[in-house]
């Protein structure tokens, strides 16, 4: 397993990661500082980096049995080896999926007044399911004051419902890709419960629901990559927040969960869901990034921004 992909930090207290038990129980690498850091887990260590500052000692990182402290400070996990292993990690090819900000198979439905920057596409459902959105026909395309580009469907004109077609072929492939990348740096982190953590790049993943209670952060750089594989559903509570630091981007972060998505009201994500089931957007949500469900998304008031290249 390589440890050296990831990299975990809680960024208020210690007291937010020492519930959480790691799977990862004994990874190492070479010329780490020491990270130690207190709770049960598993050994965390980079291939050179900065090390993380608790109670006890070690040679590699230790988040084991040592006590760590549970004050303000908190505790930094990982290095610059983590850094590396994600910029290391192949991005997910979204093919023609890509030029969507919303692709959706079965529906889309709407409470304005959302803002979408970017394409939405709906097939092989017909345009009659996008919903919520007064459509003006225009040629081979739909639109409307919402979306800040087109609206396309399987029975729009030209050879847009091949294009259709193939972008849903994407969109799956995609998926698989991402569902099926090997050995994870964590699994299980947190048991599902994620807020309050600054995630590293890397690969992870979840054979269970994942929440976020409370802001998350991706940190990392321009081109480290993020692949999240969620077996259960995922949700990101009302009012909560993901945020990006160090350069990353939003275009390098993959959601893959195989369940029901769920961004609550007046909360904002990051990057690229790929949803097996359906995407709700709460009231006065947002994302930078794009939404890609297997069946349907529904939006209210919700402002969606495709991610820079």
């Amino acid at each position: 397993m390589l440890c050296s992909s990831l990299l975990l930090r809680p960024i208020a207290r210690l007291a937010v990661f020492l519930p959480f038990a790691l799977s990862a129980s004994a990874c190492s690498g070479s010329d780490d500082a020491e990270a130690n850091g207190g709770g049960s887990g598993g050994n965390l260590t980079g291939s050179s980096g900065a090390g993380a500052n608790g109670a006890g000692s070690g040679s590699g990182g230790t988040a084991g049995a040592s006590s760590g402290n549970s004050g303000a400070a908190g505790a930094n996990f990982g290095s610059a080896g983590a850094a590396t292993a994600g910029a290391s990690l192949a991005p997910v090819p979204l093919g023609e999926a890509g030029e969507y900000a919303i692709l959706a198979q079965s529906a889309v439905s709407n409470v304005p007044t959302s803002i979408i920057t970017g394409d939405l596409g709906l097939s092989p459902a017909a345009a009659s399911y996008v919903t919520g959105f007064s459509l003006t026909r225009a040629g081979a395309m739909w639109t409307t004051p919402e979306v800040v580009g087109g609206v396309y469907a399987a029975d729009s004109d030209d050879t847009t419902p091949m294009q259709l077609t193939t972008a849903v072929e994407d969109m799956l492939a995609a998926y698989a890709d991402a569902a099926n990348r090997p050995t994870p740096g964590f699994q299980n982190l947190g048991d599902g419960a994620i807020g309050g953590l600054t995630l590293a790049p890397g690969l992870y993943k979840w054979t269970s629901a994942v929440t976020i209670p409370t802001n998350v952060t991706l940190a990392g750089g321009a081109e480290d990559v993020w692949i999240f594989q969620v077996t259960g559903d995922l949700t990101l509570s009302a009012a909560q927040r993901m945020s990006l630091s160090g350069g990353a981007r939003a275009k390098n972060i993959v959601w893959q969960v195989a369940g029901s998505v769920d961004v609550g009201s007046t909360a904002h994500a990051e990057g690229v869901i790929l949803s097996k089931t359906a995407i709700h957007m709460g009231a006065g949500s947002s994302i930078n990034g794009r939404l890609l469900a297997q069946t349907a998304v529904t939006l209210a008031s919700t402002t969606v921004t495709v991610p820079a290249p």
